[in-house]
């Protein structure tokens, strides 16, 4: 076991050896305070001409934040705005930002999850989201920003805050880094507007304000495209299951939820792939997720599937927050 993932494990027991890095913990939350401050007190951001919504988390690891936010792009889009999302573009290696993400455009360019979204709306990626949020608008016709993730991106004016939480794994021992997985004190949750968890909420005992869960829509050859209703699923139910996301147990649980015995093969998040970690002379399927799709090459084996999954949000979530951003988008109107 490397040490990245022995650390993981330990956030999630009580008494760990990843107490001992407690002072390191504290360092980094006295530090994110004070950026915290400094943006919002010092200096300021200049706000944007569109209502801004941050989906985002305080912790690191999966959270569903990224179908999540497919799922809210599709539903505003739906009551007539012209989403647009900006990202960081973890993963990618790109030479020169801002960069809209185009049909031409690599995961190992411009990131794994701003490439999957793309399909959706415009994407524009940059380690600066406040200066991709202007190429956003000053580029396409969006009246609305999406920031995928930006949480502790304080340079970025924000309009709605959104924190992602797993109902699964909560909050861990509740340290920040490096002693425990938070990225923000647990207090930082007061000051969001919603904090939406998955799957069950019953362990986490946090203030929540919505729910959605994932639901699987269907498997889908990564070969060719072909799709095959999770119901039609006839080619046995051992399978390998391949994942490079934040929480890769959550997805061997998805597949055993749906009667497979997978053999879990988990990969760091935004792991870029050479085609080696889908070969296995068994012959088993593989499944692997759609955010680690986009980095596999087309002409993989048949026999390698992709798992794809809706977010479905909670509708008095839904409902709360499309009446926020009515009132936002009001305002900014009046006032241009």
């Amino acid at each position: 076991m490397n040490i990245r993932l022995s650390l993981e494990r330990a956030w999630y027991r009580p008494m760990s050896w990843a107490l001992l890095l407690l002072p390191l913990s504290w360092l980094f939350r006295a530090v994110s305070s004070g950026r915290r401050f400094y943006y919002q007190r010092i200096n300021p951001p200049r706000p944007l001409p569109v209502p801004v919504i941050v989906v985002g988390n305080i912790s690191v690891g999966g959270t569903g934040k990224t179908p999540l936010l497919a799922a809210l792009v599709v539903i505003f889009q739906a009551q007539g705005y012209r989403p647009g999302i900006i990202s960081r573009g973890y993963g990618g290696s790109a030479t020169h930002y801002p960069q809209r993400v185009a049909d031409t455009s690599t995961a190992e360019t411009v990131g794994d999850e701003p490439l999957l979204l793309s399909s959706l709306c415009p994407v524009v990626v940059d380690p600066d989201r406040y200066r991709a949020a202007r190429y956003l608008l000053e580029n396409t016709g969006c009246n609305l920003i999406f920031s995928d993730d930006g949480l502790q991106h304080y340079r970025l004016p924000r309009d709605v805050e959104i924190v992602v939480m797993d109902g699964g794994r909560g909050t861990g021992n509740g340290h920040c880094l490096p002693a425990g997985p938070l990225r923000e004190p647990l207090s930082r949750l007061q000051t969001a507007d919603f904090v939406v968890v998955n799957e069950t909420v019953a362990s986490l005992g946090i203030p929540h304000q919505g729910t959605f869960k994932l639901s699987p829509v269907h498997f889908r050859q990564l070969a060719t495209g072909t799709s095959m209703a999770v119901s039609s699923w006839s080619l046995g139910r051992r399978v390998h299951a391949v994942a490079g996301i934040g929480n890769p147990a959550r997805f061997a649980h998805t597949l055993t939820s749906l009667g497979f015995e997978p053999i879990l093969h988990p990969l760091p998040d935004h792991h870029r792939f050479t085609g080696e970690e889908l070969c296995f002379d068994d012959g088993l399927p593989v499944i692997i997720t759609a955010k680690d799709a986009v980095k596999c090459a087309a002409d993989s084996s048949d026999n390698v599937w992709v798992l794809d999954v809706q977010a479905e949000p909670d509708p008095p979530f839904i409902e709360r927050l499309m009446r926020d951003v009515r009132s936002l988008a009001e305002a900014a109107n009046t006032t241009s």
